[in-house]
């Protein structure tokens, strides 16, 4: 071989590896390293272990993300309350998270977007219960008593204070108490509460194991239909990865669609990341599963955190909205 053949081999061959392994002549990866040109192909996404987010597990299993040359890591959380941070923090690229919530931290300064929708409220989805040997009857009832909810100011507080508007009463003639779901049955049981803001699989739950009565379905008026939950990221987030943001959205869109016309999809994938077993997953009550994100349904979230004080001044949705992109 002559030296010319072997300067021009070596060359080939330093060009190859520097095509393979993604890298810029000053040996720094490039800003797009992966499939479709994604900003980031693997992201870690927060969502809680019920079945709102059954999409994203979906979405995994049967490889939609993997379709859009995107790796998604689940992490499980508690509650928007920790989400929020994480999502400021950037421990988390995109997270699960009510709308209440992620309203009320927007009113507040924060610089959120919402990406795309995840659950939608129907009836008896999320109930006011109570022990089967309870006094209490209806939620005129409640008045002096505690109701147990997952977390303050949020969709839950919500939910009870337009049902006890109905009965006459307001929020300040309850006391609220905060529990995790998995705790409330228990905890109202030994009597540290009167009733409970309850949700599936732990209505069902309550019902079945401890004879819990339903007083009020709480998704009905003013509350039907309500939107519930979505996914949220930070705006500079959402301005970074613009091709990884819409890879996200095609996937999430496609489980939606799925699990929307075929609950047993639904039904198997709920045992495989909550402690949902496979009977209970075939009974329970579950909202639905939109799979675009809505400034029309959105707004009536935030026209009734209005009418109920939980905002000061009115929110146009729609400047929340991250507003979806082929990158």
């Amino acid at each position: 071989m002559t030296s010319k053949v072997r300067r021009r081999t070596l060359v080939l061959g330093v060009t190859a590896t520097l095509l393979l392994t993604g890298c810029g002549g000053n040996g720094e990866p490039t800003s797009s390293s992966g499939g479709n040109g994604l900003e980031k192909t693997t992201i870690k996404v927060g969502a809680m272990p019920v079945p709102d987010p059954v999409s994203l597990h979906i979405a995994i299993a049967k490889g939609f993300f993997k379709a859009e040359g995107l790796t998604v890591e689940p992490v499980a959380i508690t509650g928007g309350a920790v989400a929020g941070p994480q999502i400021k923090s950037g421990q988390l690229d995109i997270t699960q998270n009510n709308y209440v919530s992620t309203l009320l931290a927007v009113s507040k300064g924060e610089k959120f977007k919402l990406v795309a929708d995840m659950y939608q409220a129907a009836p008896n989805t999320f109930t006011i219960m109570v022990p089967k040997d309870s006094p209490i009857q209806t939620v005129a009832d409640l008045k002096g008593k505690t109701v147990l909810v997952n977390n303050f100011r949020n969709i839950a507080t919500l939910a009870v204070t337009t049902q006890l508007k109905v009965a006459g009463l307001t929020e300040k003639d309850v006391k609220f108490a905060e529990k995790p779901f998995p705790e409330m049955g228990n905890a109202l049981q030994a009597g540290q509460a009167d009733a409970a803001w309850i949700t599936e699989p732990f209505i069902t739950a309550n019902q079945s194991k401890l004879g819990f009565r339903k007083i009020a379905d709480t998704m009905t008026g003013q509350t039907e239909d309500l939107p519930i939950a979505g996914w949220m990221a930070s705006d500079e987030w959402v301005q970074k990865n613009p091709k990884t943001l819409a890879a996200f959205q095609r996937a999430i869109a496609k489980a939606q669609e799925l699990v929307s016309n075929d609950r047993k999809e639904l039904e198997a994938m709920l045992p495989k990341y909550t402690k949902i077993d496979a009977k209970t997953a075939s009974v329970i009550t579950l909202g639905t599963f939109p799979t675009s994100l809505s400034a029309s349904r959105l707004q009536k979230v935030a026209d009734l955190m209005l009418e109920y004080k939980y905002l000061e001044t009115p929110i146009d949705v729609k400047s929340v909205i991250a507003t979806p992109s082929d990158g």
